[in-house]
């Protein structure tokens, strides 16, 4: 049975967590829209198994944490995760992050060094593509408009935007993930809204990102269409010092989608920071 999460009151609002295991502290920081039990698939269990003590949390604007439909910023993100660390003890933290997680962990190691020993950020970006400002003013239009898609063709959406298209050229495996996406989508709360708008108040960050001290690596896949590789890159060229990995045959989901190799990475290069 799944136990309840934590709640860390913190910076005025509530921060919902779990913890896993015992040893040196990594914390994960999911993508927009997702709770953190998602990274309880894959890499937690297998971070744990290894020995390091995890903890998980929903992002502000992720219920049960505080949804704060007002609106947020990437600084109030930063500061979050920044004081969950600081609650939970044990810190400074191996820190890793997906997505929008992954920028709050950049962010992170930029702005509060002291509580950030070494970062990996998964599916990165440190500035926004014409293309990506179009997907999220969509994502953005539909909510605002009270617009709902049909569930299958969601999924459909979902699965061709965030999966590799080697994982959908097969049929039995393009059925189960629509079937995996249909029966956990996330509905669009006030809260994820919230989120959704931080992507219309994004900027370059890329040149800013060279002024991060601690130990970093960044993942790429190969097959992202949400955000290519490239931009993934493009972070890791700016942090200095950062290593560059790239997983091939996979989309956006990739730490769900290869999530063996993504754990081997995370591994290693926490292995070589603790």
């Amino acid at each position: 049975m799944r136990r309840a999460p934590k709640i860390a009151r913190v910076n005025g609002i509530e921060i919902s967590y779990e913890e896993f295991g015992d040893g040196p502290l990594v914390v994960l920081v999911m993508g927009t829209g997702s709770p953190g039990r998602v990274w309880q698939a894959h890499q937690q269990p297998a971070l744990t198994k290894a020995g390091y003590r995890v903890v998980t949390f929903d992002n502000r604007g992720i219920a049960p944490s505080s949804e704060c439909p007002g609106g947020f910023t990437h600084a109030d993100m930063v500061a979050d995760t920044a004081a969950l660390i600081e609650h939970v003890g044990g810190g400074p933290a191996l820190v890793a992050g997906t997505s929008l997680g992954a920028r709050v962990t950049q962010e992170l190691a930029l702005a509060r060094p002291d509580v950030v020993k070494a970062a990996a950020m998964i599916a990165t970006y440190g500035r926004n593509t014409p293309l990506q400002e179009a997907i999220s003013a969509g994502e953005r239009a539909l909510y605002d408009n009270g617009i709902t898609l049909p569930p299958a063709y969601e999924a459909a959406i979902t699965a061709h935007l965030n999966l590799s298209p080697h994982t959908l050229d097969d049929d039995r495996s393009a059925k189960d993930w629509l079937d995996v996406i249909g029966f956990s989508s996330q509905k669009v709360t006030a809260g994820v809204r919230a989120q959704l708008g931080l992507h219309d108040r994004e900027s370059d960050r890329l040149a800013a990102y060279r002024a991060i001290t601690r130990p970093a690596m960044v993942i790429g896949f190969a097959d992202d269409r949400t955000l290519p590789p490239k931009l993934a890159r493009e972070v890791a060229d700016a942090i200095p010092g950062a290593r560059y990995e790239q997983i091939n045959r996979a989309g956006h989901f990739g730490y769900l989608e290869r999530p063996d190799e993504v754990n081997r990475l995370l591994l290693d290069f926490f292995a070589a920071h603790v």
